[in-house]
């Protein structure tokens, strides 16, 4: 088995304080900073695949019911939150095998906090948000990416707050939706000034959840229209610019860069 004895990159990095979109992110290849012993690792399929889309590169994770179970991590037990993707392969190094991958998760405060709804093992930490205000998460309609075991969903928050009685297991709330009903965020432009490293969430009518990041600066245009014309995801929900990052174990990728917050974790089902 592989063990991974993170770097931690040094730098004047500021949080996402706001609810807007965060500093960049350095994407990297475990092995470029990512000291392994030597035992031989199985062969592993990643669930993540490298696509183009209207010359943008992007890389598509798939998480299948049937293969994969989902949760939101936000840091140890009763500690603080994990900041980074890195922290928190360090603190699953023994589990390692079990990750199919894992991505940032939604928006949060200076401490690393989530600024919205948020549920981590059937445990509400923090409540719906429904406040009006500036920055990404409150161009409204936004929205709830939730679950409990093999089915997942994403509401509009409205929506989530009208009809959705029984806590999940997991939820994370952010925003804004990029596609509600098969149509685009109203607000969002065919190809909009605002170009950054960006990347959300859609569940197609099979029930897969569809996580997509992108390798290069993209307006929220294309990657909404990714979600709705390529992956044919009725509604598909934006988890946070910039900051954006993809711990991939199978592919050795681990993104290094700007503190975050919430985590959402998809693993290999045993």
């Amino acid at each position: 088995m592989k063990r991974y004895a993170l770097l931690i990159a040094l730098g004047a990095l500021t949080a996402c304080d706001q609810p807007q979109e965060g500093k960049p992110v350095l994407r990297t290849e475990i092995g470029s900073g990512v000291a392994e012993d030597l035992d031989e690792a199985p062969e592993r399929d990643s669930a993540c695949r490298d696509v183009t889309f209207e010359k943008v590169k992007l890389t598509h994770c798939v998480a299948d019911p049937a293969k994969h179970r989902i949760s939101t991590a936000l840091g140890p037990k009763e500690g603080e939150p994990f900041r980074s993707l890195a922290n928190l392969a360090a603190g699953r190094e023994a589990e390692a095998p079990l990750v199919a991958f894992a991505v940032n998760g939604g928006m949060f405060d200076g401490e690393g906090k989530p600024i919205g709804y948020y549920v981590e093992n059937g445990d509400r930490q923090k409540e719906l948000n429904r406040n009006e205000g500036p920055g990404n998460f409150h161009l409204k309609p936004n929205g709830v990416f939730f679950g409990t075991g093999s089915k997942w969903e994403i509401r509009t928050s409205d929506d989530f707050y009208s009809n959705v009685g029984d806590r999940p297991n997991f939820g994370t709330q952010s925003g804004p939706m990029l596609v509600i009903d098969g149509k685009l965020h109203p607000e969002i432009a065919e190809n909009g000034p605002s170009k950054a490293i960006r990347n959300g969430v859609g569940i197609d009518k099979d029930g897969r959840a569809h996580f997509v990041i992108s390798n290069a600066p993209l307006s929220f245009g294309v990657l909404a229209r990714f979600f709705r014309d390529e992956l044919k995801t009725p509604d598909a929900l934006f988890l946070d610019g910039n900051v954006s990052a993809l711990w991939d174990p199978a592919k050795d990728r681990l993104d290094l860069g700007a503190p975050l917050g919430p985590l959402i974790v998809v693993e290999n089902k045993e």
